[in-house]
């Protein structure tokens, strides 16, 4: 318990335990629902009561690991045991509005079209900083954006579409990201998924050739670099690299293999 006291007064909280719960503290993993009643009150001397479930007459049910709304829920849910009441004070930063950068659920519609270029480029001064994770962060949250938008367009309709073309070269970066985090396979899925809308994406073919190549799908990755050099002959010299370094990387594999072969009948 002290280390958990400890925890959240990092995170400017105080806890008070006012009936002690059952059991072991649970194992909250991604995905676990937590309902409980809750009384949010001001910290003047009145105590004046802000909110409180139990008038509203409907408990909260908190899914841990989405952060949804406001992430200092599943901060103080995560260290309490079923049953238990506890008191929580919570330092409160105030900003005015326009002093901040809304998170992309609290922002209405016409807010997060003007927020998408700004968290764009937010994204692209991460990247070129070398803060890499947190740039994927900034186009996530732009592509969260744009898709929500999508959302209340007809598919294919000419607003639909125009979202669209915004979304592809925000996913294209966030691409970049995932390629230098060595997380190929969700490099391959997007690329894929942009190819199936725009199968002249150059930038697609070759960002989804290089997630190829580095999970072994050495055919899959020729091909994808043969169409890049099929739309833009110019990246004939980057193409021609990455080929080559391919196929270093298959000979050592195979010198490799043979050596671990003859290793094993060896004996």
């Amino acid at each position: 318990m002290a280390d958990i006291i400890a925890r959240l007064r990092e995170d400017g909280i105080q806890k008070r335990v006012i009936q002690e719960g059952r059991g072991e503290l649970p194992d909250f993993h991604d995905g676990t629902k937590a309902t409980f009643h809750y009384r949010t009150l001001h910290s003047d001397k009145e105590g004046t009561v802000l909110d409180d479930s139990r008038v509203r007459g409907k408990p909260m049910e908190l899914i841990i690991g989405k952060k949804f709304k406001l992430p200092v829920w599943e901060t103080i849910v995560c260290t309490m045991r079923e049953g238990e009441i506890a008191q929580f004070y919570c330092d409160v930063k105030v900003e005015n509005p326009g002093t901040y950068q809304q998170d992309p659920w609290a922002m209405t519609d016409e807010e997060k079209a003007k927020a998408v270029p700004v968290i764009h480029q937010e994204g692209n001064r991460l990247y070129r900083e070398g803060h890499v994770k947190e740039a994927a962060v900034k186009y996530y949250d732009a592509i969260a954006c744009l898709k929500n938008l999508q959302m209340k367009e007809q598919p294919g309709s000419p607003d639909w579409i125009q979202l669209d073309q915004q979304i592809t070269p925000l996913l294209l970066n966030y691409c970049q990201c995932k390629l230098v985090a060595q997380e190929y396979y969700e490099v391959l899925d997007h690329c894929s998924s942009i190819l199936n809308k725009y199968d002249d994406n150059v930038k697609a073919y070759f960002k989804r050739g290089k997630a190829h190549a580095a999970v072994w799908n050495a055919q899959e990755a020729q091909a994808d670099f043969a169409k890049v050099l099929e739309l833009d002959p110019a990246l004939a010299p980057v193409v021609s690299r990455e080929l080559r370094a391919l196929e270093a990387r298959i000979r050592q594999k195979d010198e490799e293999d043979k050596a671990r072969f003859r290793g094993i009948f060896s004996h």
